[in-house]
Protein backbone atom coordinates (compact mmCIF):
# COMPACT_ATOMS: atom_id res chain seq x y z
CA UNK A 1 0.00 0.00 0.00
CA UNK A 2 2.71 2.33 0.58
CA UNK A 3 4.42 1.78 -2.39
CA UNK A 4 1.11 2.23 -4.26
CA UNK A 5 0.92 5.65 -2.57
CA UNK A 6 4.44 6.42 -3.32
CA UNK A 7 3.92 5.26 -6.65
CA UNK A 8 0.70 7.85 -6.93
CA UNK A 9 2.05 10.86 -5.84
CA UNK A 10 5.36 10.63 -8.41
CA UNK A 11 2.35 10.36 -11.02
CA UNK A 12 0.03 13.27 -9.91
CA UNK A 13 3.68 15.22 -9.12
CA UNK A 14 4.94 14.35 -12.71
CA UNK A 15 1.86 15.73 -14.39
CA UNK A 16 1.43 18.93 -11.79
CA UNK A 17 5.25 19.54 -13.21
CA UNK A 18 4.39 19.19 -16.83
CA UNK A 19 1.00 21.08 -16.97
CA UNK A 20 2.69 24.05 -14.69
CA UNK A 21 5.53 24.22 -17.70
CA UNK A 22 3.06 24.33 -20.44
CA UNK A 23 1.77 27.22 -18.73
CA UNK A 24 4.83 28.91 -18.34
CA UNK A 25 5.95 28.64 -22.33
CA UNK A 26 2.81 30.00 -23.35
CA UNK A 27 2.58 33.08 -24.51
CA UNK A 28 1.07 35.73 -22.88
CA UNK A 29 -1.49 38.32 -24.59
CA UNK A 30 -0.92 41.92 -24.47
CA UNK A 31 -3.71 44.59 -24.10
CA UNK A 32 -3.17 47.37 -26.38
CA UNK A 33 -5.01 50.18 -27.42
CA UNK A 34 -3.90 51.23 -31.34
CA UNK A 35 -1.76 54.43 -30.52
CA UNK A 36 0.24 51.25 -29.11
CA UNK A 37 -0.36 49.15 -32.48
CA UNK A 38 0.62 52.29 -34.52
CA UNK A 39 3.98 52.90 -32.69
CA UNK A 40 5.09 49.09 -33.24
CA UNK A 41 4.01 49.49 -37.11
CA UNK A 42 6.58 52.73 -37.41
CA UNK A 43 9.46 51.38 -34.85
CA UNK A 44 10.06 48.17 -36.92
CA UNK A 45 13.51 46.83 -36.21
CA UNK A 46 13.64 43.87 -38.39
CA UNK A 47 14.12 42.87 -41.75
CA UNK A 48 10.55 41.95 -41.96
CA UNK A 49 7.49 42.82 -39.48
CA UNK A 50 4.30 41.35 -40.04
CA UNK A 51 0.79 42.04 -38.49
CA UNK A 52 -1.23 39.55 -39.00
CA UNK A 53 -5.38 40.59 -37.65
CA UNK A 54 -7.32 37.78 -36.65
CA UNK A 55 -10.06 37.01 -34.35
CA UNK A 56 -10.64 33.39 -32.81
CA UNK A 57 -14.68 33.21 -33.94
CA UNK A 58 -12.80 33.39 -37.74
CA UNK A 59 -12.20 29.97 -38.57
CA UNK A 60 -9.37 30.86 -41.50
CA UNK A 61 -7.96 33.29 -39.24
CA UNK A 62 -7.40 30.44 -36.66
CA UNK A 63 -6.41 27.62 -38.89
CA UNK A 64 -3.44 30.20 -40.14
CA UNK A 65 -1.99 30.87 -36.92
CA UNK A 66 0.49 28.40 -36.79
CA UNK A 67 1.90 29.41 -39.77
CA UNK A 68 3.00 32.61 -39.06
CA UNK A 69 3.82 31.27 -35.88
CA UNK A 70 6.33 29.01 -37.43
CA UNK A 71 7.87 31.37 -39.50
CA UNK A 72 8.97 33.50 -36.62
CA UNK A 73 10.54 30.40 -34.93
CA UNK A 74 12.29 29.87 -38.41
CA UNK A 75 13.87 33.43 -39.27
CA UNK A 76 15.73 35.82 -36.51
CA UNK A 77 15.30 38.49 -39.31
CA UNK A 78 11.47 38.70 -39.08
CA UNK A 79 8.95 39.66 -36.45
CA UNK A 80 5.47 38.45 -36.18
CA UNK A 81 2.63 40.09 -34.63
CA UNK A 82 -0.70 38.71 -34.32
CA UNK A 83 -3.27 41.27 -33.47
CA UNK A 84 -6.63 39.90 -32.02
CA UNK A 85 -9.76 41.72 -32.74
CA UNK A 86 -11.82 39.81 -30.59
CA UNK A 87 -14.51 41.95 -28.48
CA UNK A 88 -12.86 42.62 -24.86
CA UNK A 89 -15.54 40.30 -23.09
CA UNK A 90 -13.72 37.00 -25.03
CA UNK A 91 -9.97 38.21 -23.74
CA UNK A 92 -10.54 34.69 -21.45
CA UNK A 93 -11.10 33.06 -24.50
CA UNK A 94 -8.04 34.72 -27.24
CA UNK A 95 -5.63 33.54 -23.94
CA UNK A 96 -6.97 29.77 -23.91
CA UNK A 97 -6.58 29.84 -27.82
CA UNK A 98 -2.96 31.15 -27.38
CA UNK A 99 -2.23 28.56 -24.87
CA UNK A 100 -4.21 25.57 -26.64
CA UNK A 101 -1.82 25.82 -29.99
CA UNK A 102 0.94 26.53 -28.21
CA UNK A 103 1.66 30.10 -29.74
CA UNK A 104 5.07 31.82 -29.34
CA UNK A 105 4.65 35.23 -31.37
CA UNK A 106 3.77 37.91 -29.74
CA UNK A 107 0.15 37.96 -29.26
CA UNK A 108 -1.76 41.99 -28.91
CA UNK A 109 -5.47 41.70 -28.12
CA UNK A 110 -6.62 45.11 -29.44
CA UNK A 111 -8.67 47.01 -26.90
CA UNK A 112 -10.89 49.31 -29.29
CA UNK A 113 -14.34 49.19 -29.99
CA UNK A 114 -14.99 50.92 -33.16
CA UNK A 115 -12.88 49.76 -36.46
CA UNK A 116 -13.13 52.37 -38.53
CA UNK A 117 -11.14 54.39 -36.43
CA UNK A 118 -7.66 52.08 -37.41
CA UNK A 119 -8.25 50.70 -40.28
CA UNK A 120 -7.97 52.98 -42.90
CA UNK A 121 -4.48 53.28 -40.95
CA UNK A 122 -3.67 49.99 -41.58
CA UNK A 123 -4.20 50.16 -44.52
CA UNK A 124 -6.37 52.30 -46.90
CA UNK A 125 -7.48 48.71 -49.03
CA UNK A 126 -8.77 47.53 -45.44
CA UNK A 127 -12.42 46.55 -46.35
CA UNK A 128 -12.69 44.92 -42.43
CA UNK A 129 -12.51 41.32 -43.49
CA UNK A 130 -10.11 38.84 -41.69
CA UNK A 131 -7.69 37.45 -41.87
CA UNK A 132 -5.85 40.51 -43.00
CA UNK A 133 -2.03 40.80 -42.89
CA UNK A 134 0.39 44.12 -42.87
CA UNK A 135 3.55 43.56 -44.03
CA UNK A 136 6.41 46.11 -43.58
CA UNK A 137 9.76 45.78 -45.11
CA UNK A 138 13.07 47.48 -43.05
CA UNK A 139 12.95 50.69 -45.58
CA UNK A 140 9.30 50.87 -44.63
CA UNK A 141 7.33 49.72 -47.07
CA UNK A 142 4.16 48.15 -46.68
CA UNK A 143 2.30 45.31 -48.30
CA UNK A 144 -1.40 44.48 -47.63
CA UNK A 145 -3.41 41.41 -48.01
CA UNK A 146 -7.07 40.88 -46.71
CA UNK A 147 -7.02 36.62 -47.20
CA UNK A 148 -6.25 33.59 -45.62
CA UNK A 149 -2.79 31.87 -46.22
CA UNK A 150 -1.77 28.21 -46.86
CA UNK A 151 1.84 27.42 -45.54
CA UNK A 152 3.22 27.50 -48.83
CA UNK A 153 1.77 30.98 -49.91
CA UNK A 154 2.77 32.73 -46.63
CA UNK A 155 6.23 31.11 -46.93
CA UNK A 156 6.81 32.07 -50.61
CA UNK A 157 5.51 35.61 -49.83
CA UNK A 158 7.65 36.40 -46.66
CA UNK A 159 10.31 34.75 -48.84
CA UNK A 160 10.02 37.50 -51.18
CA UNK A 161 9.85 40.35 -48.55
CA UNK A 162 12.62 39.41 -46.83
CA UNK A 163 14.74 39.43 -50.23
Amino acid sequence: MLLYKSLLKKIVFSYLFAFSSLLATSQQVEVIKFADLAKKMVNTNSSLTIFNFWATWCGPCVKELPYFDALSSKNTDLKVYLVSLDFKNTLNRVEKLVAKKSIQSEVLFLDETDPDTYMGKVSPNWSGAIPATLFINKSGETFFYEKAFTKEELEKIVKKYLN
